[in-house]
């Protein structure tokens, strides 16, 4: 058996969609000023589904398996499962990323930007982990990486003892929300065409963020205005463009080894903290940057070593 080769593409995908995100933090923590977490996340989202809706629509589209979509191949039983994969697999996606982004949106708040992404990228140590209860096996090198992980958070976060900051545990949940993003991303981006699900994703989570806007917060469109830059990028770039280069570009990978490129982000997080909000860590809060991010590199190479050798073996 042959060892399956990522495509150079996919990890390009992978990493631009971590640049665009990790400067997002920085949007989404100006964007807060003006307006209220829902009311951002609601716009960003149907902004991110609206940009994508010309593309679907431009004539002689392909598959991305570069075959034509014809309305007799639609209605074949396979066509007719693989629409349905599409409109299952979006509306989870949205669903996911609607309690996702409001959790890391209203974490954002309460925390800095540089704390917010490396909290996030604790989903390359839960991707993995939660694979324990769909039955894959976790080698030692993971739970090493899960305790690794912990004194990293630590380090990063608790500052008054044993507690812990609101922001910073809103935005521990929604590192546990994108894990489950990924996953399902993970199922369904091999079945379906990446951006018609990316499409439909952000419409669900639009809608769904649009329910608490109107009952907790009062829109107003002058606010909209004066945030425009960060909401134009979040809706543009961080939405429309970042997470359909991440299902196009998670098709046909290992979940675990996207997520270790999509942890970037965090990385960048800190560098567009440091340039455009002038944030900084302390020493304590370095070193738990560094504690997590060497979990983050442990947690990936022994499956990918395990995966490499049964290919070999094979």
């Amino acid at each position: 058996m042959q060892k399956q080769q990522i495509p150079l593409k996919n990890s390009l995908f992978l990493l631009l969609a971590a640049v665009i995100w990790g400067i997002a933090f920085v949007a989404q923590s100006v964007g807060m000023d003006y307006v209220g977490g829902f009311t951002f996340n609601a716009v960003r989202s149907l902004i991110g589904s609206a940009v994508l809706v010309p593309l679907i629509l431009i004539p002689g589209q392909k598959n991305s398996d570069n075959s034509e979509i014809s309305e007799a191949a639609a209605s074949t039983p396979s066509g007719i499962q693989k629409r349905k994969d599409l409109i299952i697999g979006g509306i989870s996606c949205g669903i996911c990323l609607c309690l996702a982004t409001n959790f890391q949106q209203f974490g954002i708040k309460y925390t800095t930007v540089g704390k917010a992404g490396f909290i996030t990228a604790c989903y390359i140590v839960i991707v993995p982990v939660i694979g324990i209860f769909l039955g894959k096996k976790c080698s030692k090198f993971i739970w090493a990486a899960v305790a690794m992980a912990l004194v990293g958070l630590y380090l990063l976060c608790i500052t008054d003892g044993f507690s812990m900051g609101k922001g910073d545990l809103l935005v521990l949940v929604c590192a546990f929300l994108f894990s489950l993003h990924i996953l399902v991303i993970d199922h369904f981006s091999p079945k379906v065409d990446g951006v018609k699900m990316s499409c439909i994703q952000f419409f669900v989570c639009g809608l769904l963020c649009a329910v608490p806007m109107l009952l907790f917060e009062t829109p107003d469109i002058t606010q909209l205005f004066a945030a425009w830059k960060p909401v134009l990028y979040a809706g543009i770039m961080s939405s429309g463009v970042a997470y359909t280069l991440q299902i196009v570009g998670q098709k046909g990978m290992n979940p675990t080894v996207a997520s270790l490129i999509l942890s970037l982000e965090a990385v960048v997080s800190v560098l567009a903290g440091f340039v455009m909000l002038n944030q900084q860590l302390t020493m304590r809060e370095t070193v738990g940057c560094a504690f997590m991010f060497c979990a983050i590199v442990l947690a990936q190479l022994p499956q990918k070593n395990i995966k490499n050798a049964e290919a070999v073996s094979a």
